[in-house]
């Protein structure tokens, strides 16, 4: 225990009596669901690159139907806020 160095962590290599590696992911690996289908999970690229590769993503993936959607939604939820705070509509019409 050294006053300078700090103290590295112990690394276990588990490897099973008879398990043959065939090239492909170990059995063992754990993974999300849906890693493959990600552009954004990987290397650590900071903030402004994760940022980077989503907006990517969404300009090469669009779904015109799922954007139309989330419009609709949010400008009734919009909608809905106006008449709960009692906002007049006549300050737009001369």
């Amino acid at each position: 225990m050294g006053l300078i160095s700090k103290r590295k962590n112990k690394k276990y290599s588990y490897q099973p009596r008879h398990f043959e590696h065939d090239g492909e992911s170990s059995p063992f690996s754990m993974g999300h669901k849906f890693d493959q289908f990600r552009t954004t999970v990987g290397d650590n690229q900071g903030l402004k690159g994760k940022f980077k590769t989503a907006w990517a993503d969404l300009r090469q993936s669009s779904d015109k139907t799922a954007n139309r959607r989330l419009i609709v939604i949010i400008a009734i939820l919009i909608l809905i806020f106006l008449f709960i705070i009692e906002f007049d509509l006549s300050i737009f019409y001369a």
